[in-house]
């Protein structure tokens, strides 16, 4: 019940931090609002500001590139619940030692069949290779779309109101 109460307060934090930044479609999508920038010093100034303004959609857009990738590697979503699903049922089946004719099996001897079984799957499922697509994947994205939207109006005012 407590983990429920945590997992819900997780939810509703991250609701009100997060998401409160999405912005709508329709300014995300600004096609009026592409344009090549003149200069490195304007596409730093344009990732500078739109990795700010567009951070919820960001969060959004990695969050979304990670559950494509583990839809599309189904072998280490299959692997990690193998060894989360035997840890939980290892401790909670098999407290105590078993005896099987005359062989006696352990908490430790299942954890090492466990190991030796999931330790291989996880490395041919490449978690790394995963993992690093994510953020490859996600800085492309991210730094060209920061790069090429021009920032709106507000972006001026924000400057005026920073240097009062």
């Amino acid at each position: 019940m407590e983990t429920l109460m945590r997992v819900t307060d997780t939810i509703k934090s991250l609701r009100e931090t997060r998401f409160s930044a999405l912005r709508s479609p329709t300014e995300f999508f600004d096609y009026n609002r592409v344009s090549r920038p003149a200069d490195l010093n304007q596409a730093t100034h344009r990732i500078s500001y739109n990795t700010r303004y567009f951070s919820g959609n960001y969060g959004l857009v990695i969050a979304l590139l990670g559950v494509y990738a583990l839809l599309t590697n189904l072998l280490l979503v299959f692997a990690v619940l193998f060894l989360v699903g035997g840890f939980a049922a290892i401790n909670r089946f098999a407290p105590d030692p078993i005896q099987v004719g005359e062989h006696v099996i352990t908490q430790k001897s299942l954890y090492t069949g466990l190991f030796v079984i999931g330790i291989p799957m996880i490395w041919i499922a490449s978690p790394f290779s995963t993992f690093f697509w994510l953020i490859g994947a996600s800085a492309v994205l991210i730094l060209g779309h920061a790069t090429i939207m021009e920032p709106g109006i507000e972006s001026e005012y924000a400057q005026v109101q920073d240097a009062v």
